[in-house]
């Protein structure tokens, strides 16, 4: 059975627009995107290397998901709550939907790991196992165990006189079983396998492409540990704990101070999962079930093959160019391919829009925070950061900006989950520096990707803005497909000074915006708003058409007010990375509707929405998503990208991606997803992710050649 077939529930009759079955379960939907992330694994069109990195990134998922996810279904049902979603389901029927799931899905990731192994073999990559080595490999190994490893383990016993220990989340730790020579009586000790801070998962054997699992090292070497003790046997266990640990903001006195206090209670979260390694005696699982307060029958699973495959990386990023994809190198935004001041480039222009990963983030974002910070007009310089990257250089160019006189104001997420930690040394370092750094408005989280930059020019102070999709990273621009907006719009710059002084003081009352969209004042109103426009307009002499492009549909709203416009007849095209509660092609509901998931080389993680708005249409690009979090709890903003050469971009890119029969699948009426076949070898086969690097590439190759074709004018001859 397959992740969204659970949600295909017995329809009501008749069904109406809010009846639950029509909506797809949040939790389920999301781990059919897993299911297609995992199919990349499988997909033999998929060099090898690449598949490794699908299965890593298919663990760290599930890991995610039981962080956050059943992690959040386990406090609803220990709170005692019961009441249903709005797709007709408790808390608990969806923690044994997902895990049956789950279940499912980690059966064929040991199967396809397994495989993964032996094609890698083929090729000169090979994990072996310790007891296969020869006996000198295993003497080197040793050595280097001891000289590099061994004084970071820490043994633990579990007697009376030693309380179980504490075991961290996500660690990998053996389970040891030993004796005194002279006493048979068996005892436990739980040593934790040191992977993380520079100590590798994978101990490489000789100079080539050979690798031992760190665990069999020190389960072959206990000796050192416990020397004149015998050792019976070792098994393998790993625990995954709740991420929610969220306090009330709005009572908190000092914010930071409430973040530092969730990351150590983090630490201690109830566990929500206990994995084992297959062949664990019945009576030490039971023993940690219960000494991890877990119910042995739901909480524990099993695995066949390896634990925490998320650590696979490590070999999936060895450099054997062969076995991974053509190296891709982002190349400069024709627009911005030119020594001038960037400001001028951009007023000239009036907006530039950029497409990552396939344009270049540091020709481009960090040129413009770059220049800004260096040059004389600028005045100052605001920003909102979610994410951000330990190599970025934002962080310098921000404090090299306020050494040179500029104001400079930063609004940092503290809660940007999984980033607390780096967001707090991220916003300690900039307020060491003299900038003024602020936390957004209270009981909100601030999502929105936004820089403002204030210049003097010659005719008077003017607004510089970036507006993107994605975060400030330089790390995920490299892999996630985004876009952002430099534009030197007045009405957007009165806009964005609107809204960082919300997000500075937090004070609303009769804020008003030209063209930007802010949540969670505006945007869910705005969209609402204007999918019933298309339904009024649609008719016999003006067809309504919708496009929206997000990684999910979550928010119950927005999917009834599609459903009603399908029944309008209007057509919608939504392309939706993971969660999508709508179901496409339900006779009499959504009949005009096509959902599609793009799964490839890039992350999907841009926001576009399309409307034609009776032949005068309306693109924007953004940072929020259609979730009910994204629209009435956090701050995002849309922007419109209205030059004509620029829709004309977005209008290649959303049908390219519409097109896809590379990466493509489409959701059927039940929620299950097909992948497309592609025919033949021809352009269109290779995928909208090859196909956009290679417009970028042309695109380049185009306007340099215009260049070098232009005539050079007195000024250039000098």
């Amino acid at each position: 059975m397959t992740p969204e077939t659970r949600d295909a529930k017995p329809e009501a009759s008749p069904l109406e627009v809010d009846s639950p079955e029509l909506l797809l379960n949040r939790e389920t939907t999301w781990l059919s995107f897993n299911a297609r992330v995992l199919h990349e694994a499988k997909d033999e069109r998929t060099p090898l290397l690449e598949r490794v990195k699908f299965l890593a990134i298919v663990s760290s998922n599930l890991d995610e998901f039981f962080m956050k996810r059943i992690g959040g279904l386990k406090q609803q049902v220990g709170a005692g709550i019961r009441a249903r979603t709005v797709d007709g389901r408790t808390p608990e029927e969806q923690i044994v939907e997902c895990e049956e799931i789950v279940r499912e899905m980690e059966a064929s990731k040991a199967k396809e790991f397994s495989r993964l192994i032996g094609l890698l073999s083929k090729d000169g990559i090979e994990l072996v196992r310790y007891a296969k080595l020869e006996e000198s490999e295993q003497a080197l190994i040793r050595d280097h165990y001891v000289d590099n490893i061994f004084p970071l383990v820490t043994p633990q016993a579990m007697d009376p006189a030693h309380p179980f220990p504490f075991v961290s989340n996500l660690s990998l730790n053996l389970l040891v079983m030993l004796h005194h020579p002279k006493d048979p009586t068996q005892s436990l000790a739980r040593v934790k396998v040191p992977v993380g801070a520079g100590i590798p998962r994978f101990v490489r054997v000789g100079a080539g492409h050979r690798f031992v699992p760190l665990e069999e090292v020190m389960a072959a070497n206990l000796d050192l540990l416990f020397p004149g003790m015998e050792i019976d046997g070792c098994e393998l266990f790993r625990v995954t704990r709740n991420a929610n640990t969220d306090r009330e903001e709005d009572v908190a006195d000092d914010l930071l101070s409430m973040i530092e206090t969730e990351l150590r209670e983090r630490q201690f979260a109830p566990i929500v999962r206990l994995e084992v390694a297959k062949g664990m005696l019945p009576i030490h699982r039971g023993m940690l079930a219960a000494e991890l307060g877990l119910d042995e029958e739901s909480d524990v699973a099993e695995v066949d093959g390896m634990l925490g495959m998320g650590d696979l990386t490590e070999i999936a990023f060895l450099p054997v160019p062969d076995l991974h994809d053509a190296k891709h190198a982002p190349v400069d935004s024709p627009a911005l391919a030119s020594d001038r001041n960037i400001f001028h480039i951009v007023r000239d222009a009036g907006s530039v829009l950029l497409h990552h990963p396939y344009e270049s983030f540091s020709g481009s974002v960090e040129r413009f925070l770059r220049e800004a910070a260096d040059d004389v007009k600028v005045r100052a310089i605001k920003m909102t950061i979610y994410r951000t990257s330990d190599d970025s250089g934002i962080v310098e160019h921000l404090i090299r900006a306020a050494r040179n006189g500029k104001q400079v104001a930063v609004v940092v997420e503290l809660q940007a989950r999984f980033d607390e930690d780096a967001n707090i040394r991220f916003a300690s370092r900039l307020e060491e520096r003299g900038i003024h750094v602020t936390y957004g408005v209270v009981g909100l989280k601030t999502h929105c990707k936004v820089t403002l930059v204030v210049r003097q020019d010659y005719d008077g102070l003017r607004r510089y803005c970036h507006i993107g999709t994605g975060n400030y990273n330089a790390d995920t621009a490299r892999i996630y497909s985004d876009m952002g907006l430099l534009t030197a719009d007045e009405e957007i710059g009165r806009d964005a000074t609107e809204l960082f002084n919300y997000l500075t003081t937090g004070y609303k009352p009769r804020r008003t915006y030209r063209k930007l969209l802010p949540a969670p004042t505006v945007l869910k109103q705005a969209l609402l708003g204007k999918i019933e426009r298309e339904i009024r307009e649609h008719g016999a002499s003006q067809s309504g058409h919708i496009q929206m492009k997000m990684n999910a549909l979550e928010d119950a709203d927005v999917t009834r007010a599609l459903y009603r416009a399908a029944q309008a007849g209007v057509k919608v095209d939504l392309i939706v990375r993971d969660t999508c509660r709508l179901r496409p092609g339900l006779e009499g509901f959504s009949e005009s509707v096509r959902v599609v998931s793009i799964v490839g080389r890039f992350l999907e993680h841009a926001r576009v929405y399309y409307f034609a708005n009776g032949g005068a249409p309306e693109y924007y690009i953004g940072s929020a998503d259609c979730m009910k979090r994204n629209l009435e709890s956090r701050v995002e903003v849309l922007a419109p990208v209205e030059a004509p050469e620029a829709q004309a971009e977005l209008r290649a890119f959303l049908d390219a991606q519409l097109e896809d029969l590379r990466n493509g699948w489409d959701m059927q009426p039940d929620g299950t997803y097909v992948q497309r076949e592609p025919q033949g070898t021809g352009r269109k086969s290779r995928g909208s992710h090859q196909g956009w690097i290679e417009w970028a590439d042309r695109r380049q190759r185009d306007a340099s050649r215009l260049r070098k074709r232009r005539p050079r004018g007195p000024a250039q001859r000098n």
